[in-house]
This record gives C-alpha cells, sequence and structure tokens, in this order.
C-alpha cells in the first residue's frame, strides 16, 4: 500500500493528477490481499465505502480533487475500519498543517481567510452550494498557490499508522 502511495503522490505532485490505473491496480490488489490473507473482503468493502460516503461531500463543493477519493478509496481495500478512521483523521491533521505552512510561506492568510468567509456567506444567503475555489481555475498560478497536494499527507498518514505510531 505505501509504494503504491508513494508512486500516487509522485504522480501528483508531477502532474496535478492520479492515474486511474494505479488506483484500479491498488484496489485490486488490496481487495485480494484481505480475502485470500484475512478472508475479510467484507471489511475491505465496508472500508471502501466508508471513504466514498465521507469524500465525496468535500469533492463536491471542490475541497478535494477527485484523486483524493480515489486514494482513499484504494486505502480503504488494505485496511480495516478503524485503521482506515485512524489514517483519514490523520491525513487531515497533516494536511491542515501543510496549508497553514503554505499560508505563512506565501503570506496570504487573510486572502485565505477573507475568501473563505465570503463563501461561507455566499452559501448561507442563497442556500446554494457552489464550488470552493471556482475562480482560481481559469488563473493556474493562483490556482497552484492555493493548492497542497494531498496525497502527501495521506502516504505520510499511512506511514504513520502502518507504522505504529498513530
Amino acid at each position: 500500500m505505501l509504494l503504491l502511495l508513494c508512486l500516487a503522490a509522485l504522480t501528483d505532485l508531477r502532474t496535478d493528477r492520479i492515474p486511474n490505473g494505479l488506483i484500479v491496480i491498488g484496489t485490486i490488489i488490496g481487495m485480494s490481499g484481505n480475502l485470500l490473507v484475512r478472508s475479510e473482503l467484507l471489511q475491505s468493502a465496508a472500508s471502501m465505502l466508508l471513504a466514498f460516503v465521507l469524500m465525496y461531500p468535500l469533492f463536491k463543493i471542490g475541497a478535494l480533487g477527485a484523486g483524493d477519493i480515489k486514494v482513499f478509496v484504494m486505502i480503504g481495500s488494505f485496511v480495516k475500519i478503524e485503521d482506515f478512521m485512524a489514517i483519514f483523521v490523520v491525513a487531515f491533521v497533516i494536511g491542515a498543517v501543510f496549508s497553514v505552512m503554505k499560508i505563512l510561506t506565501e503570506h496570504n492568510g487573510r486572502e485565505r481567510i477573507g475568501y473563505f468567509f465570503s463563501y461561507v456567506t455566499e452559501i448561507f444567503c442563497t442556500r446554494q452550494w457552489k464550488i470552493y475555489g471556482e475562480h482560481m481555475i481559469e488563473d493556474y498560478r493562483l490556482y497552484r498557490s492555493n493548492k497542497i497536494h494531498f496525497t502527501v499527507p495521506v502516504l505520510l498518514s499511512a506511514a504513520l499508522r502502518i507504522g505504529g505510531i498513530i
């Protein structure tokens, strides 16, 4: 799983994409391992479904990319629900730390907080969801300056879980 996550993180860093083939192969390996080694295919399926259910709303508002969902679904194919939840929570904590570091490095904290509050206010006023950061899609430099590659925190979180640290 860690090798697959390393490959996913590297391709994400290089291309802003995670190949579907990598996810499919990883998911097949994870489910096969659960079936053959532990006879727990149902655990795999439950973790994968949980990954999708937790991540999909964040994808719909543009907070995460489709690749992030796919990576978590792949992780779910390898691990039990308890392990998945630990990886999930710690990945978001590490991602938050990375985001704060990026904001401090880019010196755009006021801008990011202002945009977040205007986004939330607009959703409450219009009572309609919209994609977070939608205006940044047209300006690739702006998009990149406000993005972290979430596959890196996911990789670190999985490594911490496998290593017994979390």
